[in-house]
């Protein structure tokens, strides 16, 4: 009985440290209070498919960071770079390529986790680093259809090959990646990197590594084959089995964030307000449905914006150019700026984020704006 008695005390004692998802949730009783016939509703809401997917991820990143794999990896990276300038532009780097192949959001469990291990080995900015990291995935992740899930919504409903949609959004990749390349120069000073006398690689678990290395491969070609469940089962079960504590260390909050990040910003996007607003626009020029993709990201993040847009116009390519720049400026512009400061941990961060992803924002708006309707002469 004492127990199930602290279990509420626990709940608002992890809401009062995890803005986030106390907000969320507010949101959510706010619409249930508003229609609660709706509710019933709540769960086709919910992309599941992602659900799974992110679990499964979740469950295998934190086998690595718990096999003390990614503090290895941290720990060669550290001691290999000079300054931090070097090493910041060899983690954008790496975060942009990993996303093209393995989504945004999949190459933020590899590429922050390691990054996070560089904080024990030298004093370095590690979380203007995981802010640079998210902000390179976005970038990255442009460039082909499984980069990001607006790219994969909207590459189906066009009904391009693999290799036309690469080449209709490659000059936006460009212009976005030589723009990064510039800020991370500026973010980040040709300073030495200082690391502690005691540094040395910890302890590795070869056989929590070992299995959770070969899960990773299998789980990615079940999601590619559209078999996100059967792959969670696959990783579950053998953690259950294996290694039960690791099961115990995975941030199941973010699972329930990500629930009611579908909800809240889908219920958002149906408001009659919000969809008549859409229309009234004038999406049939081509500026304004530029417009309309970067500032709707902005308000209700740039998948449901892009969905909400594919509604209303069949210029695919605008839409495409526009949810993508939407995804920088305001955190809530891309899911995968809320799960790089989900993993960093750090709600200071979230000022620090804004700092750096307003401004390039407003830098790369402007620079698409001109490359599509003044270089380009209209899209």
């Amino acid at each position: 009985m004492h127990r199930l008695l602290l279990i509420p005390a626990r709940i608002a004692a992890r809401l009062r440290q995890d803005e986030l998802l106390l907000i969320l949730l507010l949101l959510c009783v706010g619409f249930t209070l508003l229609h609660p016939s709706a509710v019933t509703s709540y769960p086709q809401l919910v992309d599941w498919p992602t659900i799974a997917a992110l679990a499964g991820l979740l469950l295998l990143t934190t086998g690595l960071e718990e096999s003390g794999f990614l503090q290895h990896a941290a720990f060669h990276v550290v001691t290999r770079m000079h300054t931090e300038r070097h090493l910041a532009l060899l983690l954008v780097g790496v975060s942009a390529l990993l996303a093209t192949v393995l989504t945004n959001d999949i190459a933020l469990f590899i590429v922050v986790p390691l990054t996070l291990g560089l904080h024990g080995m030298a004093q370095l900015p590690t979380a203007r680093l995981v802010i640079f990291e998210a902000l390179a995935v976005n970038a990255g992740s442009v460039l082909t259809p499984m980069g990001n899930p607006q790219n994969l919504f909207l590459w189906h409903r066009s009904g391009e090959s693999f290799g036309r949609f690469v080449a209709e959004m490659a000059p936006l990749a460009a212009i976005l990646l030589g723009t990064l390349a510039l800020f991370t120069c500026v973010a980040f000073p040709a300073r030495r990197i200082d690391t502690h006398e005691d540094i040395a690689p910890p302890p590795l678990g070869r056989r929590l590594l070992w299995v959770s290395l070969a899960l990773y491969p299998v789980f990615l070609l079940l999601l590619d084959a559209h078999q996100p469940w059967l792959g969670l089962a696959l990783v579950s079960a053998v953690f259950l089995v294996a290694f039960r504590a690791v099961v115990r260390e995975v941030d199941w909050a973010l699972i329930v964030v990500f629930m009611l990040m579908f909800i809240d910003l889908r219920l958002v996007a149906e408001l009659p307000a919000v969809r008549d607003a859409v229309a009234a626009i004038g999406l049939h020029d081509p500026q304004r449905l530029y417009a309309a993709g970067v500032l709707a990201s902005q308000l209700i993040s740039n998948v449901p914006a892009a969905i909400l847009l594919a509604e209303h116009s069949d210029q695919w390519r605008v839409i495409a150019w526009a949810v993508n720049v939407g995804g920088f400026g305001f955190l809530i512009g891309s899911l995968a700026n809320l799960i790089a400061l989900r993993l960093l941990g750090d709600r200071r961060a979230w000022l620090g984020f804004h700092f750096w992803s307003l401004p390039f924002l407003a830098v790369v708006a402007t620079l698409v704006w001109l490359w599509l309707f003044v270089a380009r002469g209209g899209a």
